[in-house]
């Protein structure tokens, strides 16, 4: 069993604030060596005698700061999802809800092939997706299908949807790195973007339609803002609205 890292330290807590800055420095220093160096010569150039030079350490100082490799490489991985969350531009109020979520697709397949080794490690990492970041990460696609819910444009449920946007973009990255770049035919991502898009919205607002469930969806991703009801009458309202938007047809 890997020893835990000095950030989950008890101890740590205990250093004066000069100490654990200093701490928190390096710790950066490494990471940021670490990524460059994986980007530029894949996981196998992430060596603990390689970083900690690239970081102007000696190799000890990388176990006291992260337990061994595999605990720097989930810090590396941690880091690779706050750099993605931070470069999204999130729009609270998109005029165009479909155009907003192809945007939001097209801008999570760039940040995989533009990182492709940091990409492979952040999705190989399950410690990486419990990071903040990436539930940082997740609340904004969870923000931007409520969004297509609350328009009665959302086809299907809200965690499908999610589940869908997320699954393709991945594959999507995945699949490019995988084939020879003569071979890659930036067409494949549309079309796959596109497939997205029909799987989880309709042509035009569900609301506006004859039958309950896209009215329901609607609805349900509202709720939450009502103050009118007690928690139990909203409760309540959810199961009824729940069992509405799963009779939909597919």
């Amino acid at each position: 069993m890997r020893s835990p890292t000095p950030s989950s330290d008890p101890a740590t807590a205990a250093e004066p604030d000069g100490v654990a800055s200093g701490r928190e420095q390096h710790r950066q220093r490494v990471i940021e060596a670490a990524a460059d160096l994986l980007e530029r010569g894949g996981r196998e150039a992430v060596t603990t005698r390689a970083v900690a030079e690239a970081a102007g350490l000696q190799p000890p100082a990388i176990y006291r700061l992260f337990g061994d490799k595999d605990g720097l490489l989930e810090a590396v991985a941690q880091y690779g999802f706050a750099k993605f969350v931070a470069s999204k531009n999130v729009d609270p109020d998109p005029a165009d809800p479909i155009d907003d979520l192809r945007a939001g697709w097209d801008l999570a397949v760039e940040f995989g092939l533009s990182n492709p080794a940091l990409y492979t490690l952040m999705y190989s990492e399950p410690a990486g997706r419990d990071s903040a970041a990436f539930q940082a990460g997740l609340e904004i696609l969870r923000a931007r299908v409520r969004r297509l819910a609350a328009g009665g444009w959302l086809r299907v449920d809200e965690r499908i949807a999610a589940g869908i946007i997320h699954a393709t973009g991945r594959g999507a990255v995945l699949t490019w790195l995988s084939q020879p770049e003569p071979e890659r035919d930036p067409a494949l991502l549309t079309a796959l973007r596109e497939a997205m898009v029909t799987a989880v919205t309709n042509e035009r607002p569900a609301v506006r339609d004859a039958g309950p469930a896209g009215a329901a969806r609607a609805l349900r991703a509202t709720l939450p803002e009502q103050t009118t009801l007690t928690n139990a009458e909203r409760q309540l309202f959810r199961e009824w609205l729940d069992r509405l938007a799963a009779d939909h047809v597919t």
